[in-house]
C-alpha cells in the first residue's frame, strides 16, 4: 500500500491502513472463529471504520487542510479495514461450509446423513426448521441453496464493507471538526507588560 503516499493519501494513512487489518483481523479470529458470534463482529464494523478514519489523520498530523485530503485518508484506512473484514468473513464462511460432515451431538440426534460440503450444510438448514422459508424461495435442491446461501454471505460482507467505509468518512470529519489547527491560525496573545516582563 506504500505506493498510494504522498499522492494520494499521507503516508501516517498507509500505516493507519496497516493497522485496520490488523484490527480486523483481531475481530473476525476473536468472533468468527474463537467464540463464533457474528453478529458482534456487524456491531464492530460502524466504531471501527470511525476510529481508523480518526486515527488516519492523527497518525498523519494533518492539522492543516484541505478537507478532500482529509477525507481521503480516512476512507483508505477505512476500505483497507472493512475489506480486510469482510474477506475474512467470507474465508471463514467457505471453511465452513466446505468442511461440513453433518457432524451433531449424540443428543441432537447424531451425525446428518449428508454428502460433506453443501449438501450438510443444506440439511442443517432443513433440520433447524428453516425448510418452509426455503421452499418459499423456490430452493429445493442443493445447487439452488448453494447459490442463496453464497447471496446471503457476499450481500453480508458487501454491508460490512460499506459500513466500515462509512464509519471512516464519519471519523475522517470528525478529525477534521476537531483537529488541532497549526499555530499561525492561533490569535496573538495580548501582553500588557514591558518585553522584560515577557
Amino acid at each position: 500500500m506504500s505506493f498510494l503516499a504522498p499522492r494520494i493519501v499521507d503516508r501516517g494513512a498507509v500505516t493507519a491502513a496497516y493497522v485496520g487489518i490488523g484490527m480486523a483481523v483481531t475481530i473476525a479470529i476473536s468472533f468468527l472463529l474463537i467464540i463464533p458470534i457474528e453478529p458482534i463482529v456487524w456491531l464492530f464494523a460502524l466504531p471501527s471504520g470511525m476510529l481508523i478514519g480518526y486515527y488516519a489523520n492523527q497518525r498523519s498530523n494533518r492539522r492543516a487542510g484541505p478537507w478532500g485530503r482529509i477525507l481521503v485518508n480516512g476512507l483508505a484506512a477505512a476500505v483497507a479495514t472493512g475489506l480486510t473484514m469482510a474477506v475474512l468473513l467470507l474465508g471463514v464462511k467457505a471453511l465452513f461450509f466446505f468442511a461440513d460432515n453433518g457432524y451433531r451431538d449424540e443428543g441432537l440426534g447424531g451425525s446428518l446423513t449428508c454428502s460433506p460440503g453443501a449438501d450438510c450444510v443444506y440439511q442443517r438448514y432443513l433440520d433447524l426448521g428453516r425448510g418452509p422459508e426455503l421452499a418459499a424461495a423456490d430452493i429445493d435442491d442443493v445447487d439452488a441453496f448453494s447459490a442463496f446461501y453464497w447471496g446471503q454471505q457476499l450481500t453480508a460482507a458487501g454491508l460490512i464493507l460499506g459500513v466500515t467505509t462509512i464509519g471512516g468518512i464519519v471519523g475522517a470529519g470528525l478529525f477534521g471538526l476537531t483537529r488541532p489547527r497549526p499555530d499561525g491560525d492561533r490569535a496573538a496573545p495580548t501582553t500588557t507588560g514591558s518585553s522584560a516582563d515577557i
